[in-house]
């Protein structure tokens, strides 16, 4: 039983994944036409490839998602948002859940065949990991020029995946953002890692929980305790999540 069980979440997860793999060479190929749209029309376009592949997602290998606390998203300005990292999946959901944003990542995602090409056009804060100070500076600057144009900005202060149980240590480029500008932090935390762990082909099919938390005031205060507020709220809210699939 156990066999067949695997050999089932195994072709589930292969159908995913060709329809990942043909999304994601879609909007790489779409580029060049996107391109010589309007911002605004080329940017709504793009964000339609997260709901897309999270629907598929769903009905491929039966991973659903709920939402604690939407009320906390206030959309009649400008938020930084900073949410735990576990999977691939939250690059797909979090932008459907807020305005227009500009996340804060790594360049070297633009050298990822299709997926980066489309990525650019999304203009997003991407940085060069080892540049230390300048990473900062450059978040500071580009973050800043974002809100001032009225989009969000989206980071995750774990900087990279991380499995559920495991703890990695919070940078403060978010919180270094947030006090510079004063722009106010939602934090959210999430629990996608059970279902679509790091470098995982098999989904693991149940209900992610998505908690929206509370916003956190950063006006007149220092980098270090506003992400210390940041990381005490996800880190213990992660732990009051419900288990995706409890039947297991």
């Amino acid at each position: 039983m156990k066999i067949f069980n695997t050999l089932w979440l195994g072709a589930r997860a292969t159908l995913f994944w060709i329809g990942f793999a043909i999304s994601n060479i879609f909007y790489g190929l779409s580029t060049p036409v996107l391109l010589l749209l309007p911002t605004k029309i080329s940017y709504k376009i793009l964000m339609t490839w997260g709901p897309i592949n999270a629907w598929w997602l769903k009905v491929s290998c039966g991973v659903k998602y709920r939402i604690k606390n939407p009320e906390n998203i206030n959309k009649k300005h400008p938020h930084i948002v900073l949410a735990n990292h576990q999977s691939t999946w939250e690059t797909m959901v979090i932008p459907a859940l807020i305005p227009p944003f500009a996340w804060v990542l790594k360049k070297e995602l633009f050298r990822i065949p299709f997926f980066g090409w489309a990525l650019k056009i999304a203009d997003p804060i991407a940085i060069d990991r080892v540049a230390g100070r300048l990473s900062i500076q450059q978040i500071r600057a580009q973050g800043k020029a974002k809100l001032d144009a009225g989009f969000w900005v989206c980071i995750f202060p774990e900087g990279t995946r991380v499995m559920p149980g495991k703890k990695e240590r919070y940078k403060k480029g978010g919180a270094i953002l947030a006090s510079y500008t004063g722009c106010p932090i939602i934090p959210i935390a999430h629990n996608a890692g059970e279902s679509w762990p790091r470098h995982s082909f098999i989904k693991k099919p149940g209900t992610i929980t998505v908690s929206i938390g509370p916003v956190i005031k950063t006006k007149g205060r220092k980098s270090i305790a506003i992400i210390k507020d940041v990381e005490r709220w996800i880190e213990a809210e992660k732990k009051e999540l419900p288990p995706i699939n409890p039947k297991n």
